[in-house]
């Protein structure tokens, strides 16, 4: 059976294969731009990068940003509204343990366990008034990191590394850091239906050699002469194939994936080694998982990557059912290591263009947990209802609170923020009008912020 004669044999055949040349040409040109190179947004930015500092598990609130008298007030009693719609069994109100107090020009009030991020707290807007659609960790993981409480969606960095491209064609534009792997794991960073690229590029930083950070960064056989020259062959077999069979954006993403690695191994070798900072400077930040986390986010949007995500640790760290108390020894690295980025990006000008998120999937119940699950009852239980997120920097006003929960911290009363008003936000500071960027596929088009979201404008400078 005769294979049917398409455009592609037309070009080819008429006109003395003019027409299939000049395609040709078209093709080589289009290949040549990489997918990553920086892109124009719809109107000029407030900020260029994003750091993304995810407290994964679900930080409390009432403990941390959030102070509610009320719940001392009424410690160990029920609710005055009646019991509370949780995902586990809550019993009486749980007073915090820990102390407020007032910080900076602003007097905001910020818990003892976060003092020295209460020293930066006049640069920072805390929105008090977060919620989300879910309360348990998938789907209030993949709201925030994609938009939909399902699977299947692009995360927020490949969005960004799609419109704006990135600074540094050395580097990937989207990193994530984590020492091990968040529950969910890749999908939160997946590219899924967007080109490959654009997919975020995982680094486990517990370690500090960047030969170990980096698996294969260094190539033991070849040297970067012939490792060049090897790749070169391989594009142009590679390109063969796309002038013959027409766009493919596997193999064209694996294509941009091979030229990235190899331009990696000659500046991720010096970005990664956090030892080139001053002893001063790492001590600051601490000898942990996270504080060399965000030394490294300092350190890679410094070079030009577009975003980096630092998570605080393996599976789901600030997940406290049994005991509130862990908040006091999770926070003692998360803290140090917030207030030196904060101070650095700062000191350096780089905050005006970074835009610093702070905040966990969701937040925590200001009642007890008395469920049969837990061997300790000081811990809360999850709580989608209202919670606490930190913006800093890339044009967000310091020093202010927005919205608000009910008098004892259970749920967004005053000034409701959605998980996509956040989307919205974050877009609208990096250029883009969060309904305009879309990707069409399967029949429709597609955004970060699904069909909801409202740019928080009062929060803006």
């Amino acid at each position: 059976m005769e294979r049917p004669f398409s455009r592609r044999d037309a070009l080819r055949t008429m006109g003395c294969g003019f027409g299939m040349l000049g395609f040709a040409n078209l093709m080589r040109a289009e290949l040549a731009r990489s997918p990553l190179e920086p892109k124009s947004p719809h109107f000029a930015p407030k900020a260029k990068h994003v750091i993304f500092l995810f407290l994964n598990g679900g930080p409390s609130q009432v403990d941390t940003f959030d102070p509610k008298p009320m719940l001392t007030k009424y410690h160990g009693k029920p609710m005055p509204s009646g019991n509370l719609k949780t995902e586990r069994k809550t019993g009486n109100l749980l007073a915090s343990p820990f102390s407020f107090k007032k910080y900076g020009q602003s007097g905001i009030e910020v818990s003892e366990i976060f003092a020295k991020l209460g020293e930066c707290i006049d640069d920072v807007c805390v929105i008090r008034s977060m919620h989300t659609d879910r309360p348990n960790h998938e789907p209030s993981l993949f709201m925030m990191n994609t938009g939909d409480k399902l699977p299947g969606r692009p995360s927020m960095g490949s969005w960004l590394t799609y419109g704006l491209g990135t600074e540094n064609q050395n580097l990937p534009g989207y990193i994530v850091l984590c020492p091990g792997t968040p529950i969910v794991g890749p999908q939160l960073w997946s590219s899924t239906f967007l080109p490959a690229v654009y997919q975020g590029t995982f680094v486990p930083n517990n370690e500090i050699e960047p030969d170990k950070l980096i698996q294969h960064i260094r190539n033991p056989v070849m040297n970067a002469d012939e490792q060049r020259r090897q790749l070169d062959l391989v594009g142009k077999l590679d390109r063969l194939q796309l002038q013959h069979t027409g766009p493919d954006p596997q193999l064209e993403a694996t294509i941009e994936s091979a030229e990235i690695a190899f331009r990696m191994q000659t500046e991720a070798p010096n970005v990664f080694d956090v030892r080139k900072e001053p002893e001063a400077v790492r001590a600051r930040y601490g000898d942990s998982n996270f504080g060399r986390g965000c030394l490294l986010a300092k350190r890679l949007v410094e070079r030009g990557v577009r975003m980096v995500q630092v998570y605080y640790g393996d599976g789901q760290p600030w997940d406290n059912h049994d005991d509130i108390q862990i908040h006091r020894k999770l926070a003692r690295s998360a803290d140090q290591a917030i207030a030196a980025l904060l101070k650095d990006l700062k000191a350096s000008g780089m905050l005006n263009e970074t835009l610093v998120i702070i905040s966990g999937e969701f937040g925590r119940t200001p009642a007890v947990e008395v469920s049969g699950l837990v061997a300790v009852q000081n811990g809360r239980d999850h709580n989608s209802h209202g919670f606490s997120t930190l913006l800093a920097g890339g044009g967000i006003k310091g020093g202010i609170t927005y919205g608000a929960t009910d008098d004892f911290g259970f749920k967004a009363e005053d000034k409701p923020v959605h998980v996509h008003d956040l989307h919205a936000t974050l877009l609208h500071q990096l250029g883009f009008d969060h309904t305009k960027l879309t990707y069409r596929y399967s029949g429709r088009d597609f955004r970060l912020t699904d069909v909801a979201g409202e740019v928080v404008k009062d929060i803006l400078v």
